[in-house]
C-alpha cells in the first residue's frame, strides 16, 4: 500500500501480517473453545469438552500453533508473514481436531470418590478427574443414598459420565428420596457418550425426580440442543418452585430457547438464571425474554456469549425492566449495538437495586454508552462492579462515564479496557475518582491508547485510595519516561502496577500516524484470515 512520507511523497509500504496482536489470539481462543464445546458435526461424532477443559485445551493449541508459526516466520524475516499465518491456522485447525479424536478427558479406571458434608446432607460425587460411571460402580457409588432415613437435600453428579446401565441404578435411588432433595447439579453428566445413550441418560433422571420440589437445578455443560430440554421436560415442566437454574454452555438455540420457555412453567420464585455460551441467537433471546417477564424475583441472570444482535437484546432488555429486583446482569459479548444498548438504558432506570453490572464487547459504541451511564448516574447507588469493556468508547463518551463512576462510592472494580478513550478520555475518568471512593480495588484501561501524561495522571488518583489493589494500563503507548513514572507513583506498593510488557512506548494512535492504519490494516487482514477457523476436515 502507499503512505504519505513527511515530504509529502508516496512511499510503498509492506504490510507485517505476523505476529498477530494479544486480541487477535485471545480472540482465536475463545473461537476454538467454542469450536470444542458447542454441537458441531464433530463434537456430536467424537463428544464435547466441558467449559473448563474447552478453555484449557484452546490455550494450549493456539500456544503451540503460535510457537510453530513465530518459528517458521524467523525463517522468513523479510516476507509479509502470510505463510505464518497459514500455518498457524493451519496448526489450530489440525490440533483442535486432534483433542476431539482423543475424547474428553475422561478416565475410566479412575476411583470415584464420594464426599459427604459434616452435616450429612450433600452428597457430591465430583471431585477429582473426571471418568465414566458404569452399573457396577453406580452400586457402590451411590449405596450411602439408599440408607433408611439419610439426610441428603443436596446431590451433585458432575463431572461424571454416566451410561445406561448406571443410569438405571441411579434412577430408582433418586426416585426414593426425590421429596427431600432441594439441590441437584447434573452439569457435565453425560460427557462422551453418544447422543442417543446420553438422552436416554438425560431421560432416565428426569423420570425419577420428576415431582421433586427443588430450589436449585444445574443441567450445564451437557450439549442438551432442544432434543436434550426435552428429554428433561418431565422435571422441569414437574418443577414449582425453583430459585437457580444453570442451562450453560449447553446448545440452547433457538428451538432449544422455545422448548425451555415451555417447559419451565413456574418462575415467579426464580432468583438466578444463566445462559451463558449457547447459540441462542435473536430468536431464542426474543423466547429467553418470555421468560423473564414471568421472573419478578430475578436477582441474577446471565445471558452472555449467546450470539443475540440487536433485536434479541432489544427483547431482552424490555423483558429486562419487568425484573425490578435484579442485583446482578450480565450480558457480555453479544451483538446488541446501538440500538439495543439504548433500549437498556431505559430498562436500567428502573434497577435500583443493581450491584454488578457486566457489559463487556456489546458493540454499544459512544451513544449507547452515555446512555447507560447517564441512567446509572441516577441509579443503583450500590453499584459495586461496572464493566464495559470493547464497545469503541472514545472521548465523547468520557464526560457521562466520569459523571457517573463519580456517584459510584461503592464501586470496587471499573473495566473499561479495549475501548479508544485516549488521553482525553482517560483524564476525564481519572477525575471520577474524589473522596468516598474507598471501596474501589481494581481498575482496567489497558489498550485504550492512553500516552504518558493521562497514565500518571490516573496512577495519581489512584494510589492514594486506601483499599486499592491494582491498576492495569497495559497495552497503551506509555512512554520510557512515562513507565519510569508510574513505577515511581507506585513505589510503596508495586504489586498495584498491573505488567507493562505489552505497553508500546513508541506507539501512535491511528489518528496521528499513517502506519497506525498499516497496522489496522494488517491486523485487519490477519483477522480475516483467522476469523473463519473451524474443524472442517480429516486427514
Amino acid at each position: 500500500m502507499d503512505a504519505k512520507a513527511p515530504n509529502g511523497e508516496r512511499r510503498q509500504v509492506t504490510i507485517k501480517l505476523w505476529p498477530p496482536s494479544q486480541n487477535t489470539r485471545q480472540m482465536l481462543v475463545e473461537r476454538m473453545k467454542n469450536n470444542l464445546s458447542t454441537p458441531t458435526i464433530f463434537t456430536t461424532k467424537y463428544g464435547s469438552l466441558s467449559d473448563f477443559e474447552a478453555s484449557k485445551h484452546a490455550k494450549q493449541v493456539e500456544e503451540s500453533a503460535f510457537a510453530s508459526a513465530n518459528q517458521h516466520y524467523k525463517q522468513e524475516p523479510d516476507g509479509d508473514g502470510s505463510s505464518a499465518v497459514q500455518m498457524y491456522a493451519s496448526e489450530c485447525s489440525k490440533l483442535i481436531l486432534d483433542v476431539l479424536k482423543n475424547g474428553p478427558r475422561i478416565e475410566e479406571k479412575e476411583s470415584v470418590k464420594t464426599k459427604v458434608d459434616s452435616a450429612g446432607t450433600f452428597f457430591d460425587i465430583s471431585k477429582g478427574q473426571r471418568a465414566f460411571i458404569e452399573e457396577d460402580e453406580a452400586q457402590t457409588l451411590l449405596s450411602p443414598l439408599k440408607e433408611p432415613g439419610n439426610s441428603y437435600t443436596k446431590i451433585c453428579f458432575s463431572n461424571r459420565s454416566f451410561g445406561l446401565g448406571a443410569a438405571r441404578v441411579a434412577g430408582p435411588i433418586l426416585a426414593s428420596i426425590k421429596s427431600q432433595l432441594k439441590e441437584v447439579d447434573l452439569s457435565d453428566f453425560v460427557a462422551g457418550r453418544p447422543e442417543a445413550e446420553a438422552l436416554d441418560v438425560m431421560s432416565i433422571f428426569s423420570e425419577a425426580l420428576e415431582g421433586s420440589h427443588l430450589r436449585y437445578l444445574n443441567i450445564s455443560d451437557n450439549a442438551l440442543g432442544e432434543k436434550g430440554v426435552r428429554a428433561f421436560g418431565k422435571l422441569l415442566q414437574s418443577q414449582t418452585s425453583l430459585e437457580e437454574l444453570y442451562l450453560m454452555n449447553d446448545g440452547i438455540s433457538k428451538e432449544a430457547a422455545q422448548a425451555v420457555c415451555e417447559l419451565v412453567p413456574s418462575t415467579e420464585k426464580l432468583r438466578v438464571l444463566h445462559f451463558h455460551n449457547n447459540m441462542t441467537g435473536d430468536e431464542g433471546a426474543i423466547a429467553i425474554s418470555e421468560i423473564l417477564r414471568c421472573c419478578p424475583s430475578l436477582e441474577d441472570f446471565r445471558c452472555s456469549s449467546t450470539r443475540v444482535g440487536s433485536k434479541g437484546g432489544v427483547a431482552l432488555t424490555e423483558a429486562l425492566a419487568e425484573c425490578k429486583n435484579l442485583k446482578k446482569l450480565d450480558l457480555r459479548d453479544n451483538m446488541f449495538g446501538v440500538e439495543a444498548g439504548v433500549k437498556l438504558s431505559e430498562s436500567l432506570f428502573k434497577h435500583e437495586c443493581l450491584t454488578e453490572i457486566y457489559l463487556s464487547y456489546l458493540n454499544l459504541e459512544d451513544d449507547g454508552a452515555i446512555a447507560i451511564a447517564n441512567v446509572l448516574k441516577d441509579t443503583a447507588s450500590s453499584l459495586t462492579v461496572l464493566e464495559m469493556a470493547g464497545n469503541d468508547i472514545t472521548a465523547e463518551a468520557a464526560p457521562s462515564m466520569a459523571a457517573c463512576i463519580s456517584r459510584k462510592k461503592a464501586l470496587t472494580k471499573l473495566n473499561l479496557s479495549e475501548n479508544d478513550l485516549k488521553d482525553d478520555g482517560a483524564i476525564q475518568i481519572s477525575k471520577a475518582f474524589g473522596e468516598g471512593h474507598d471501596q474501589l480495588k481494581e481498575v482496567d484501561l489497558s489498550l485504550n491508547s492512553i500516552r504518558r501524561a493521562a497514565a500518571r495522571t490516573l496512577a495519581q488518583a489512584l494510589v492514594r485510595l486506601p483499599g486499592f489493589k491494582f491498576l492495569n494500563v497495559n497495552g497503551n503507548f506509555i512512554s520510557e519516561e512515562g513507565i519510569d513514572e508510574l513505577k515511581d507513583i507506585f513505589k510503596e506498593c508495586a504489586d498495584k502496577l498491573g505488567p507493562l510488557d505489552e505497553n508500546d512506548p513508541d506507539g501512535e494512535d491511528f489518528d496521528d500516524k499513517e502506519s497506525g492504519d498499516e497496522d489496522e490494516d494488517s491486523q485487519d487482514e490477519l483477522g480475516e484470515k483467522l476469523k473463519n477457523l473451524d474443524v472442517n476436515q480429516e486427514d
